[in-house]
C-alpha cells in the first residue's frame, strides 16, 4: 500500500506551500500566500547540543514530555483569521472588505467594514435596519483557515467509494421488494445520470472556487443568500442524523455474530474511534477513507465476480439461475408506483458523492486532482451500483420474505447482498460481507462528521451560524464544529429502546430529501455562474476545468432532481402498501406523507425565516461576485501547454485510460 501511495502522491505538488509570487486577491490564489513572520509560532531558543549521554541528566524526560504536552496543547489554540492575514499580506484595506469590484451586493452603508469583528459581521445593522452583506460572507469562506492537506488519491477514494454505505448494502434490500429488479436498475441508471451531470457542474464549480462551504457557499453567492442559508443547514442536519444512524447500523451489524452482545459496549466503540479519525484533522480522514474506500471497493468487485459464478453455476438447491426471477415473480413490481418509491431510494444510496466538492477546500492542487475525481464517479455508478445490483435483482426475487425481516433502515440482515451469498451455500462469504458492511458504517460515519462539521464551519464563517462553530485551531481543524457534530453520535445509543425505528425515521424525515435539494442548487448554481461569466465577457477558457455535459447538463441535472421530488410527494400522499404496514386509516396516511416529505417544509421555512429577518434578494446577474476566492491560476495557458506536450508522448491506451479516469 505504501508503494500505491507513493505513485499517486508523486504528482501532486502542494501549491500552499510553494514559494511564489503573491498576487492580488481579485486575480485569485489565496493558497499561495507565504506565512508572514508574525504567524510562525517562535518556540524557545535553542540551547547547546546535546551531548551523547543527554538522555541520562535528571528531568530531560520529564522536560520533553512537558514540551510534547506544551505543543499538543497549543496545536488547539486558534488560528489567526486568514482574513485577516491576507487583508495585511496583500495590502489589502479591511475598510473596504470587498474583493471584487463586480459585485456591488449590500454596500456597507456605514462604510466600516472593519474586519476585527469577526464572524457576525456578515450580519449587519444600519438604522435598525437588518441586511446581510454578502461580500463579506464571500471573502470568508475564500480565505478560511482551514488545512489544505487532502491529495489526489485521497479525492479519487473519496469519489470511488467514500459514501459507499448502508444505502447501497442495506436500504436496496427495501427498494427490490417495493418495485422488483427492474424498477430498481432503472432507478439507479436514472439517478446515476442525473449525478453524473451534477457532479460535473460541481467540479467546474469546485476548481473555479474552492471555497469553504462549496455548494451551501455557492447557493448564497450565486442564487440567495437565505436559499444558501436553508441549504446549508439542511445538508448539515442530513449528516448529523446520519452519523448516529451508521454508529447504530454498525453495532446492529455485530448482532449478525451474537445477538446477545449489548449494543452499548459497540457504539461506544465506534463512536471513539470515528471521533479520533476527525481529531486527526483533514489528512486523518483522507488517509482513513482511502483504506476504508480500498476495502469497499475490494469488496464490492468480489461481489460481483462471486454473483456472475453463482448466476451460472446455480445455488445447491438449484441449478443454473439465469434471469428466471425478472419472470417469476417479476421484474416489476407495484408498478410505476413501485418504480416511483425507489427513486429516493437510489438518491440516499449516492448521498456523499458530493463530498468531493466539500473536500475542494482543503485540497493542495484542486486543479489537478478535482477533475480526475469528478471522473471516477462516471466508474463508480455504472461498476459499484449498476453492475451490483443487477446482480442482486437476478440473484435475490422481489418477494424473498428476508427483504422485510429489517428492524430499521440500519439492520443489514435484510441485506440483499448478504442474501444473496447466504443462498448459495456460503458458510464464511456472509461473514465477511457483514465484515464489509460494518467497515462501510464506520466509513459513511466518519463522513458524516467531516461533512457537517465543515458545512457549519462555512455557515458561521458567514455569519449564518453561532460564530463559535467557526473556530479553527492551529492545525487547521475546525474544533467546536467537529465537536458538536460529534455529540450528535450520542443518539446511536437509543439503539436498546424500543422505539428507536420510529426515533430515527423522524430524525431522518426532517433532512431526508436534502441531498435532492443539494442537487438540484448545484446545478442551478453553475448554470447562474455560466450565465455571469458570459455577462462579463469572460472566455470559457479561462475556466480551469469545464463540466463535460455543460450547461445542457446542468439544465438536465436540475430537471430530473425537481421530477424525482414530484414523484416523492405524490408517493408519500397514495404510497405503496407493504404486507404487514397497515396505511389505509387517515392517521397512518399522515404519519407516512409527514415522515417521508417532512423537509420539504423544514427546507422552506429555513428560507423564510432568514429571508424575511433580512429581507434578502435573490443575486442578479449584474451583480454576481464571480472573483472573490477564485485561484485563476496566472500561468493557466502555460500549464495546459506543457500537459498537453506531456500527453502528446503518452501511449494510446493511456490517452484512453485518462481521459476516462
Amino acid at each position: 500500500m505504501a508503494s500505491l501511495k507513493m505513485a499517486l502522491d508523486q504528482d501532486d505538488i502542494e501549491l500552499n506551500n510553494a514559494p511564489t509570487r503573491v498576487r492580488s486577491l481579485t486575480q485569485g490564489s489565496s493558497f499561495t500566500v507565504p506565512v508572514p513572520p508574525s504567524f510562525i509560532v517562535s518556540g524557545p531558543e535553542p540551547g547547546p547540543a546535546p551531548g551523547p549521554n543527554a538522555g541520562s541528566f535528571p528531568g530531560t524526560g520529564g522536560r520533553r514530555l512537558r514540551n510534547m504536552l506544551g505543543d499538543l496543547a497549543d496545536s488547539f489554540r486558534r488560528r489567526e483569521s486568514s482574513s485577516n492575514r491576507t487583508s495585511s499580506w496583500y495590502g489589502y484595506d479591511g475598510a473596504d472588505n470587498s474583493l471584487s469590484h463586480d459585485a456591488p451586493y449590500h454596500d456597507d452603508p456605514v462604510g466600516d467594514n472593519d474586519d476585527s469583528i469577526g464572524i457576525a459581521h456578515a450580519r449587519q445593522e444600519h438604522r435598525g435596519a437588518r441586511y446581510y452583506d454578502l461580500r463579506s460572507a464571500n471573502s470568508k469562506t475564500a480565505t478560511s483557515s482551514l488545512a489544505r492537506e487532502l491529495k489526489g488519491r485521497h479525492l479519487q477514494m473519496i469519489a470511488i467509494g467514500g459514501s459507499i454505505g448502508t444505502g447501497l448494502f442495506v436500504a436496496s434490500g427495501k427498494a427490490l421488494h417495493e418495485g422488483g429488479p427492474a424498477s430498481l436498475l432503472l432507478a439507479y441508471i436514472f439517478v446515476g445520470a442525473m449525478l453524473y451531470c451534477t457532479v460535473q457542474a460541481l467540479g467546474e464549480l469546485a476548481v473555479i472556487f474552492p471555497v469553504a462551504g462549496s455548494f451551501s457557499a455557492f447557493s448564497t453567492r450565486f442564487l440567495d443568500p437565505s436559499w444558501g442559508f436553508a441549504m446549508g443547514w439542511n445538508y448539515a442536519l442530513q449528516w448529523l442524523v446520519v452519523l448516529p444512524l451508521e454508529i447504530l447500523a454498525g453495532a446492529m451489524t455485530i448482532g449478525y455474530w451474537n445477538e446477545n452482545l449489548n449494543r452499548a459496549i459497540f457504539v461506544t466503540v465506534f463512536l471513539l474511534v470515528i471521533v479520533v479519525i476527525n481529531l486527526f484533522g483533514v489528512r486523518g480522514y483522507g488517509e482513513a477513507e482511502f483504506v476504508f474506500a480500498i476495502v469497499k471497493v475490494t469488496a464490492v468487485i468480489g461481489f460481483i465476480l462471486l454473483g456472475i459464478v453463482i448466476n451460472i453455476g446455480g445455488t445447491p438447491t438449484e441449478g443454473y439461475i439465469g434471469g428466471k426471477y425478472w419472470q417469476n415473480p417479476g421484474a416489476f413490481h407495484n408498478g410505476f408506483k413501485g418504480l416511483c418509491s425507489v427513486f429516493v431510494t437510489s438518491a440516499f444510496a449516492f448521498a456523499g458523492t458530493e463530498l468531493v466538492g466539500l473536500a475542494a477546500a482543503e485540497t493542495a492542487n484542486p486543479r489537478k486532482s478535482l477533475p480526475a475525481a469528478i471522473k471516477q464517479v462516471f466508474w463508480r455508478i455504472s461498476l459499484f451500483y449498476i453492475a451490483s445490483l443487477t446482480l442482486v435483482g437476478l440473484l435475490v426475487p422481489y418477494d424473498d420474505p428476508r427483504l422485510l425481516g429489517a428492524t430499521s433502515i440500519a439492520d443489514a440482515s435484510a441485506s440483499p447482498f448478504v442474501i444473496a451469498i447466504e443462498s448459495a451455500g456460503a458458510s464464511v462469504l456472509p461473514s465477511i460481507m457483514n465484515g464489509v458492511i460494518l467497515v462501510s458504517v464506520i466509513s459513511v460515519g466518519n463522513s458524516a462528521v467531516f461533512g457537517s462539521s465543515r458545512t457549519l464551519a462555512a455557515l458561521a464563517e458567514q455569519g449564518q451560524a453561532p460564530r463559535a462553530l467557526a473556530y479553527v485551531d492551529r492545525r487547521g481543524r475546525p474544533l467546536v464544529a467537529i465537536l458538536v457534530a460529534s455529540a450528535l453520535g450520542f443518539l446511536a445509543y437509543l439503539a436498546d429502546v424500543q422505539a428507536q425505528a420510529d426515533i430515527f425515521n423522524w430524525l431522518l424525515a426532517i433532512s431526508g430529501l436534502s441531498t435532492l435539494f443539494t442537487w438540484a442548487s448545484i446545478c442551478l448554481a453553475h448554470i447562474r455562474l455560466r450565465q455571469a461569466w458570459a455577462h462579463r465577457h469572460r472566455s470559457l477558457e479561462d475556466i480551469a476545468f469545464r463540466a463535460q455535459a455543460g450547461v445542457l447538463g446542468s439544465w438536465i441535472g436540475f430537471s430530473c432532481n425537481i421530477f424525482i421530488l414530484g414523484v416523492q410527494l405524490w408517493v408519500s400522499i397514495s404510497p405503496v402498501q407493504i404486507p404487514g404496514k397497515d396505511l389505509s386509516s387517515p392517521s397512518a396516511l399522515a404519519q407516512n406523507f409527514f415522515v417521508q416529505s417532512m423537509a420539504v417544509p423544514v427546507v422552506l421555512a429555513f428560507w423564510l425565516v432568514h429571508k424575511l429577518w433580512f429581507r434578502t434578494k435573490f443575486v442578479r446577474i449584474e451583480d454576481m461576485d464571480i472573483d472573490t476566492g477564485r485561484r485563476d491560476f496566472s500561468r493557466l495557458g502555460v500549464l495546459k501547454a506543457q500537459e498537453e506536450e506531456e500527453r502528446q508522448s503518452w501511449p494510446r491506451w493511456k490517452k484512453i485510460y485518462r481521459g476516462m479516469c
